[in-house]
Parts: C-alpha cells; sequence; structure tokens
C-alpha cells in the first residue's frame, strides 16, 4: 500500500465528507477510494470512518488521527517544495494577501515589474482586511498592517507606517484647512469602519497625545472609496502615507497639520510580511520578499514603488 497516497486520501475525505469529491479529486473511482481506506484501516488496526450510504463522517480516532495528519503531510509538502526550489529555477505559482489598500497602490504596479523579472514565477494576489490562515488556506505571503502573534509565523517588517490628514484642494478653496487639531471636528471628516460607536483621531506633537472625537459626513469599510472621496473634495480622511503620497506629488491632494502624527488606531503599525516558519524558505518566496523590500523599506524609499512602471 501507498501509506503516504492513503493519507492524502483519508485527508481530503475528512476535510470533504465525501468519497466521490475525493475521488475526482484525484482522478480515481469512489470504490477505489473506499477500498484503500479500508485497507489503511486494516493496517492502522483502527476504525477512521464511519460509512453508510448517504454519507461517511469520521470517528472519535478519524478526528484525531485528522488532527495530526494536516500538519504532517504540510511538512512534507513544504520539504518537498524546498528541495523543488533548491534544485531548480524559481517557478510556479506565489499566493499573496495583502490589505487591500497596500495591496492596490504598492503591490500592483511591483508585481508588474517581478513577473518581468521572474517570467517563470505567477503571482495569485488575494486582497481583503482580515488576515488569514496561511497553511491552512494555502497562502505563501500575508502582508499585514501588525506583526503577527502566532508562533508558526516568522515576520519581516518592511517599514512603519504613518497615517496622514488629507484633503483636495477643491475641499480647501471652500473650507480654509485648519491650522490645530482642535478645528478639525468642525470639518466634513471621512472615517473608516471600526468596531465601536465612536470615531476617536489621536494627534501627537512631541509627547503630547490628544484624542478627538469626530461626527463623520461619510463613513466606509473600504480605503478606496475613502480615497477618492477625498479625491472628489468631499472632506478630510484619515489615510496611510503609502496610499496618498503619489497624490500628493501631484497636487490631487493636501497634507494638513504636518508637523503633527495622526492616528484612529495606533502610532506604532506598519506593513509586516508573514510567511510560515519553516527550516528553509522557497525560493520565489525569498526572491519575491527581497524586490518588495528593495523597492519599499527604509524612510521614503517606501515610495519608490510608483516608479516600478518604468522598471
Amino acid at each position: 500500500m501507498d501509506r503516504l497516497r492513503a493519507m492524502e486520501l483519508f485527508q481530503s475525505v475528512a476535510q470533504t465528507g465525501s468519497f466521490t469529491i475525493t475521488a475526482n479529486k484525484f482522478g480515481i473511482s469512489a470504490t477505489s477510494v473506499s477500498r484503500a481506506l479500508s485497507d489503511f484501516e486494516h493496517s492502522l488496526k483502527v476504525k477512521l470512518l464511519r460509512r453508510s450510504t448517504r454519507h461517511v463522517d469520521l470517528t472519535e480516532a478519524g478526528e484525531e488521527y485528522a488532527r495530526h495528519l494536516d500538519g504532517i503531510l504540510s511538512s512534507i509538502n513544504e520539504a518537498q517544495n524546498s528541495i523543488t526550489a533548491i534544485s531548480t529555477a524559481p517557478q510556479g505559482t506565489l499566493r499573496v494577501h495583502s490589505r487591500v489598500m497596500f495591496g492596490v497602490g504598492v503591490l500592483t504596479p511591483l508585481i508588474a515589474g517581478f513577473t518581468r523579472k521572474y517570467p517563470d514565477i505567477r503571482i495569485e494576489l488575494i486582497l481583503g482586511e482580515a488576515k488569514v490562515d496561511l497553511r491552512r488556506e494555502q497562502f505563501d505571503i500575508d502582508f499585514r498592517i501588525a506583526p503577527p502573534e502566532e508562533a508558526t509565523l516568522r515576520r519581516r517588517m518592511l517599514f512603519h507606517s504613518e497615517r496622514l490628514l488629507v484633503a483636495s484642494p477643491d475641499y480647501l478653496a471652500r473650507h480654509p484647512a485648519p491650522q490645530s487639531p482642535e478645528q478639525v471636528p468642525a470639518h466634513a471628516c471621512l472615517a473608516y469602519l471600526l468596531p465601536g460607536d465612536n470615531f476617536v483621531w489621536r494627534f501627537r506633537l512631541g509627547e503630547a497625545v490628544q484624542e478627538l472625537e469626530i461626527q463623520p459626513r461619510q463613513i466606509t469599510n473600504n480605503g478606496i472609496v475613502l480615497l477618492e472621496l477625498a479625491r472628489l473634495g468631499e472632506g478630510i480622511a484619515l489615510l496611510d502615507d503609502y496610499t496618498v503620497a503619489e497624490d500628493i506629488a501631484a497636487g490631487r491632494l493636501v497634507h494638513l497639520l504636518p508637523d503633527y502624527r495622526v492616528t484612529n488606531t495606533s502610532f506604532e503599525e506598519g506593513i509586516f510580511a508573514t510567511i510560515l516558519d519553516t527550516p528553509m524558505v522557497p525560493a520565489k518566496i525569498r526572491l519575491f520578499l527581497d524586490f518588495v523590500a528593495e523597492h519599499v523599506a527604509g524612510g521614503n524609499r517606501r515610495f519608490d514603488n510608483f516608479y516600478a512602471r518604468q522598471l
């Protein structure tokens, strides 16, 4: 019996609850799946599955075995990928997850330059605000705004980020720019939706921190919408520096109260590249992280990505 194949078949049945789905995935018949797992149970001398005419589920022993098996098969795949990465040129699919605004404003132009340099590596970019489970959802990299807390992950900090208060020249022509934080709540404020009922912006000058509650004119849970509203002259928005750098440079937005640091969460956020903590980092992951870091890490270099279109 091919023990590894039997383990893979069992894992699939445990996840899907179906011999048929597993059979289609592996290109064999449902009968072959059932027979292979029966032989596997016999070799282990334990019942893993309860079968009926309509469905299949796990025994208590099967549930325990499935929990251990996820880590075992993942380690085997990681080892195989590492050896492949050493013996072959960088290639294959690189699955990347990122916060929306960093993915749109920074990663997208960089990916264009990276794939021209490494045409055999295909980037699959998925955007979302929530962090992902790298192992379970099979992502290679997750770009987060806070360091990972999971013990099974390693991180690479690319840069500290700042949030900037911005407004369009059109808005400021109608509403004089605030000269102090206390004047900000009187303006039309554009807010990002966070948990809770209150909208609080925090201003730091030196060591002094001032918190001001605002009553937003517009609220959204999407940074792209917030940026567009600011461009349209709807009010003052609080957005990440890498999101608005190009608009400020082009004169589409104006940086307000530049002497203050401003945030709606923490002053300590940044962009962290998060990967699985494995003995060897596959070449495609290492090359992509090095390429991104080359363009964004340290000081104002994080804005160099806007020139990546010319790479």
